[in-house]
């Protein structure tokens, strides 16, 4: 796996919806390639954060940016 398939699947990753095979490819990567576990790290931390949060603890503002940041990407 390189790092541009790992980035691919991440999501999958911290769904755990991984086939055995596929996870140990994914974490042998993560386990030889700093800048992928930093990223994984960096995700992991993202989705704790963010389902900490209500949407009355957003600023509306803020809110309106970040959605339409994602409209933009897609």
């Amino acid at each position: 796996m390189d790092c541009e398939e790992l980035v691919e699947l991440v999501t999958v990753y911290l769904e755990d919806a991984f086939a055995a095979q596929t996870k140990a490819r994914f974490e042998t990567h993560v386990g030889a390639c700093g800048g992928c576990a930093c990223y994984v790290d960096q995700m992991k931390q993202t989705v704790r954060t963010l389902g900490e949060l209500s949407i009355e603890e957003l600023d509306p503002a803020l809110r309106d940016r970040i959605l339409t940041d994602f409209r933009r990407r897609c």
